[in-house]
């Protein structure tokens, strides 16, 4: 993985937990949805951007959600709640992340170009600023993207980012998978 990107990503993360507000125990994580090839942004997808707008402008001014536009696809700075009982993910973000992929393929058949498949991933930086990504799944645009589906893939790979963190820290040990 690219360094200066690395941190680009840590200083996008760290500008998002100075300005958001956390509750003990909550994670900052990006959801990402990229696409493989070509591009996913307003210029080449307005189709799409139409629908992801309506979505962001339904969500309460004071979410805390962070919604940031690149040219490979949109990303969503959110807080993860991390307790014992579990990791939960505010049903608003898993909406709005099922909206952004079902958005791209109504785009995609309303001429939106390109229309290659799209990856949702989730990246964080720990404590130690070490990076870490879990790719979700891989979906293209004739895919049914299906809620429930997308909020139990969600979850595991959230699972896994933070577990991963978690296992470091009880281990004692400082771990770096890029």
């Amino acid at each position: 993985m690219d360094p200066e990107w690395q941190k680009t990503f840590r200083e996008r993360m760290h500008r998002f937990e100075a300005g958001a507000r956390a509750r003990p125990g909550d994670v900052a994580i990006s959801i990402k949805v990229r696409v493989v090839s070509g591009c996913f942004h307003r210029e080449h997808s307005p189709q799409a951007y139409a629908v992801i707008d309506s979505q962001l402008a339904r969500l309460p001014h004071d979410s805390g959600l962070g919604f940031e536009e690149h040219e490979s696809g949109p990303e969503l700075l959110v807080y993860l709640a991390v307790a014992t009982a579990g990791i939960t993910l505010a049903k608003s973000v898993i909406d709005l992340v099922t909206a952004v992929i079902k958005a791209r393929a109504e785009g995609v058949k309303k001429g939106d170009k390109p229309a290659d498949p799209v990856e949702l991933i989730v990246r964080r930086v720990e404590k130690g600023q070490d990076f870490r990504e879990e790719i979700v799944f891989r979906i293209g645009h004739k895919d049914p993207a299906d809620a429930k589906v997308i909020k139990k893939q969600l979850n595991e790979a959230l699972r896994k980012l933070v577990e991963k963190d978690s296992a470091t820290e009880g281990a004692g040990k400082k771990r770096n998978r890029k």
